[in-house]
């Protein structure tokens, strides 16, 4: 089958490699959609914190069963169905995994990051980390995973929730589908970026309250304009910039929220005494849990989330490594982009 690596940073070929096999208690699956996250794109490019090569890179993605090896009634698993995966694997011994908290097992080894990941013709699953798409379009399957992470940051951790005002630093698909999940709970949300057409697109697709151009300068006294001086309940880094974790810091409210979604290799040398002063809620946030995939499956099948917006590029699988460069080359005209492994 044909498969898509990453060999070092900058390079991308699809090769050959061995159709896998499932084992007992696990689903042979035919990849249909598979979306480039900004880690695979950061190990693209060789800024990836938990990257190393070379790398299979992809978790999110969509796929169809294409044979389960053992009884899967118990999952509501069968063979055709079009489903989307939990693509974070915990090692189930270790004190997070003991306390249900899987997401951030201190041991996780996550698709396309820590081990090899689901850009290939074919992959194979553990029952229990496949999830039912419900009937969802297999390119908004695709796009649950990313929409999880923000979920799990905005809402989960952050607690964003109706009378919040939340900012949002970051309009890459994560932090506009953090937007998106905190709206979704009644908030009022901005949305900032250095790139205005990423604020843009973000604010009229996802009616956001607004956005703000991230200047530098000006940033913060436009945050606190916006919020009559008070700050915001909830501030969301999604970046994985020093910078961009001070901004939260200084446009979050006394007594507020700041979550940081963001991966970054750098450190953040800074006043740590303005926690204290403003008694901030500081909150990290990793991957998502189960009840996150089947919350928002149900959510987008609903209607009320329209993730097709945040496609905005689609590849065929023989483009990819031309989809990775695009991506590196003109990431500020770009949301998700997304691979069709069908054609």
């Amino acid at each position: 089958m044909k498969t898509i690596i990453i060999p070092n940073p900058g390079e991308v070929k699809i090769i050959e490699t061995p159709k896998p096999e499932a084992k007992e208690g696990e689903a042979l699956l035919k990849v249909l959609r598979g979306g480039i996250c900004g880690s695979d794109l950061g190990t693209y490019k060789g800024t990836f914190a938990y990257a190393s090569y070379p790398r299979i890179p992809g978790h999110e993605f969509s796929a169809q069963i294409v044979s389960l090896n053992g009884d899967a009634s118990k999952y509501g698993l069968k063979e055709g169905m079009v489903v989307t995966c939990n693509p974070y694997f915990n090692c189930t011994k270790c004190y997070s995994c003991e306390r249900g908290l899987l997401n951030c097992c201190e041991h996780n080894e996550t698709l396309g990051a820590q081990r090899d990941g689901a850009f290939s013709e074919y992959i194979t699953m553990p029952f229990e980390r496949i999830y039912d798409g419900k009937g969802l379009d297999p390119a908004e399957l695709a796009a649950i995973e990313p929409f999880c992470i923000s979920y799990h940051g905005a809402v989960t951790r952050g607690g964003a929730k109706k009378g919040d005002r939340v900012l949002v630093i970051g309009a890459g698909t994560i932090g506009a589908l953090a937007a998106v999940a905190a709206k979704s709970q009644g908030a009022t949300v901005y949305i900032a970026d250095v790139a205005q057409k990423k604020i843009d697109y973000a604010v009229e697709n996802f009616d956001l309250d607004g956005g703000i151009f991230n200047d530098g300068g000006h940033f913060i006294d436009r945050c606190l304009e916006l919020t009559q001086g008070r700050g915001f309940d909830v501030a969301i880094e999604a970046v994985g910039l020093p910078s961009t974790f001070q901004s939260a810091i200084d446009a979050a409210a006394f007594g507020g929220r700041v979550v940081l979604i963001g991966v970054g290799k750098q450190n953040l040398d800074f006043n740590f005494t303005l926690l204290q002063k403003k008694e901030l809620n500081v909150f990290g946030s990793r991957n998502a849990l189960k009840q996150d995939f089947l919350n928002l499956i149900d959510l987008v099948k609903s209607g009320k989330v329209n993730l097709a917006k945040a496609i905005t590029n689609t590849y065929s699988f023989a483009e990819a490594p031309q989809a990775f460069a695009d991506f590196a080359a003109h990431g500020a005209d770009m949301l998700k982009v997304m691979i069709d492994f069908t054609k």
